[in-house]
């Protein structure tokens, strides 16, 4: 269907071009194939061919499937000069691996030399292969900040206690700098907020999410010629089950078998 879109044969090619405010959203699941840069750049070409990318308007989406990873990019979250990525970091190549709330990686592809420390709620996958748990709070234990997936920052209030020992997320990595003698410099959740906006002005938009303009057209570096036959799949494979809390509910494992296992017995 790429291929047609961008040569002008697929009949619906009209209708993009002629469409007053044409949207594309492509999944992250379509980007993690063998043909991941291939598909980004035919998506990026069927934009540029049509009314999607202007001065007014900035059509072209990515649709993640991890919960805070736009938080994570606006944030900076990625590999420096000398950071590894994480088949990498999976793979053996660190020492301490610190998983902060990542329990949506294989566990069991960490490398058995990888010294482990879990830090999170509900005791998921990543605990399961942890040397060192640190308990965090759930997201109703805590003051949080969260970016959706469309890049909207929101704000949540904290309605209970956590349990135990457990504690909020800021306030462990704030006690462990300064036991290892790098200590942050903030002692109070304003003070995380106000670093938030230090690095990325948008966490100061709460509620708000300005229209983007497209003022740069280059568009990613993959050749969309190298794009395979190979079928598009879902990337999600239990709607029901697709972070700790869910996976720790029994309704929401009842959800799961009720609607999957008549889907598998059909399959076979």
């Amino acid at each position: 269907m790429f291929r047609t879109l961008l040569d002008g044969t697929n009949e619906f090619a009209a209708t993009l071009r002629d469409a007053k405010r044409p949207m594309l959203i492509v999944g992250q699941g379509a980007l993690a194939r063998t043909d991941g840069a291939a598909v980004l750049a035919a998506c990026w070409q069927v934009a540029a061919a049509s009314p999607m990318l202007s001065l007014d308007w900035h059509g072209f989406n990515v649709l993640h499937t991890a919960a805070a990873r736009v938080g994570g990019l606006d944030l900076g979250f990625l590999p420096g000069p000398r950071g590894k990525g994480l088949a990498a970091m999976l793979g053996g190549g660190v020492d301490l691996l610190w998983l902060l709330g990542a329990d949506e990686l294989d566990a069991a592809r960490i490398g058995p030399d990888t010294f482990v420390v879990y830090q999170g709620h509900h005791g998921d996958r990543g605990a399961a292969r942890a040397d060192v748990i640190l308990p965090g709070a759930a997201y109703t234990e805590k003051h949080g900040t969260y970016v959706n997936t469309e890049g909207r920052v929101q704000r949540a209030a904290q309605c209970l206690y956590p349990p135990g020992q457990a504690r909020e997320d800021w306030k462990i990595l704030r006690a462990f700098s300064e036991l290892v003698g790098r200590q942050l410099p903030y002692d109070e959740l304003e003070g995380v907020r106000a670093r938030l906006v230090e690095v990325n002005g948008v966490f100061a938009r709460i509620g708000e999410l300005p229209r983007l303009a497209c003022t740069d057209r280059t568009g990613p570096s993959g050749d969309a010629a190298a794009l395979t036959l190979e079928p598009f799949r879902p990337a999600v494979t239990n709607y029901y089950q697709t972070d700790p809390i869910s996976r720790a509910s029994p309704t929401m494992a009842a959800c799961a078998e009720l609607y999957y296992t008549p889907v598998l017995q059909a399959a076979e």
